[in-house]
């Protein structure tokens, strides 16, 4: 595969290309080192590496502001970190410690920062959709012209949740952008046997709403599609399902054994790195120098760095704190 063309993209400023860069160096660079620590009993419990995918979550989340809302996934690391959630606390939950954004309580598959708009990751497939919905509900009966952005795997797109979800947000009008990334599988499991579908993004079609399928390799792609479709939730002719048709370069989750792709699939989409493919395209249009955008490469290298070292020397939760910031429904 060749790499994914720019020609023609939406023109964004220096400052937010630049921003977009650094957004996507910084998920590279945290998912190369969590897989790393987890290999090194550093993590309890499993982690799900969004590294290949970063175009997505970027493209996306830098149109939204703290007012909008997000729903994530299992694979939520990109997502907290496009939206804006602190990295050495993302860092120390991934680690169960106190400093953590959660108090060391979540762990890798429930960060969450409502302060941010970003209302979890979740370990429940298809889980954030109605979730979605609700914070689209309340968005539109307070007011407040918020959006709420629903990201899910192709395999939650088979899920009841998807569905009702899309059929309640048309039914409603709500603002929100559900979004699909489709990485080709559902664990091991090919989309193109799990799914009826050719295009996920025709499912829109049975609820009346826009259905999209952009390249999810190609940030200033999905940049423009994920802008009208946000742009359409504002002004308040309700939602879209954005398909972005994207590649995870790790397995499933850390100890996966990848046995159901080829080492030529991965190669093939390597050769498409969406962060490599922005490189040459800022490089190309004279935007930053090769040496610029090093510099940047070695700014998140080196907070990474330190944000791993500090979560390390942090404290465990007291035991006294296990019953805090739990809720309870009677």
């Amino acid at each position: 595969m060749a790499a994914a063309s720019t020609a023609g993209a939406v023109e964004l400023s220096r400052d937010t290309l630049l921003e977009m860069y650094e957004r996507m160096v910084q998920i590279r660079i945290f998912e190369d080192l969590a897989g790393k620590n987890f290999a090194a009993g550093l993590i309890p419990g499993f982690v799900h590496l969004y590294a290949g995918e970063e175009a997505v979550a970027v493209g996306i989340c830098s149109q939204l502001t703290d007012n909008d809302y997000i729903t994530s996934t299992h694979r939520g690391h990109g997502h907290c970190i496009a939206k804006g959630v602190d990295i050495p606390g993302m860092v120390a939950e991934l680690m169960g410690k106190s400093t953590g954004v959660c108090k060391g309580k979540g762990g890798s598959m429930h960060i969450a920062d409502v302060e941010k708009g970003m209302l979890g990751a979740n370990g429940i497939v298809g889980g954030g959709i109605p979730l979605a919905c609700g914070a689209a509900l309340t968005a539109k009966t307070l007011g407040t012209g918020g959006v709420a952005v629903c990201f899910f795997g192709d395999g939650a797109a088979n899920q009841g949740t998807f569905h009702e979800g899309l059929n309640l947000a048309a039914i409603w009008n709500l603002p929100v952008v559900f979004v699909c990334e489709n990485n080709g599988y559902a664990e091991s499991t090919p989309v193109r046997y799990h799914c009826s579908a050719s295009d996920i993004a025709n499912r829109a079609g049975a609820y009346e709403i826009p259905g999209v399928v952009v390249d999810g390799l190609d940030v200033f792609a999905v940049y423009e599609a994920a802008g009208e479709a946000i742009a359409r939730a504002r002004r308040g002719d309700g939602p879209s399902l954005l398909e972005a048709k994207t590649y995870r370069f790790y397995g499933h989750f850390q100890g996966d054994q990848v046995t159901y792709r080829t080492a030529e699939e991965l190669d093939q989409y390597k050769q498409r790195d969406p962060i490599a493919a922005l490189h040459v395209a800022i490089v190309d249009r004279g935007i930053a120098s090769e040496d610029e955008l090093a510099t940047i490469d070695a700014r998140v290298t080196q907070q990474l760095d330190d944000a791993w070292t500090a979560a390390k020397e942090a404290p465990f939760p007291e035991l006294a704190e296990t019953l805090t910031d739990v809720y309870v429904r009677y």
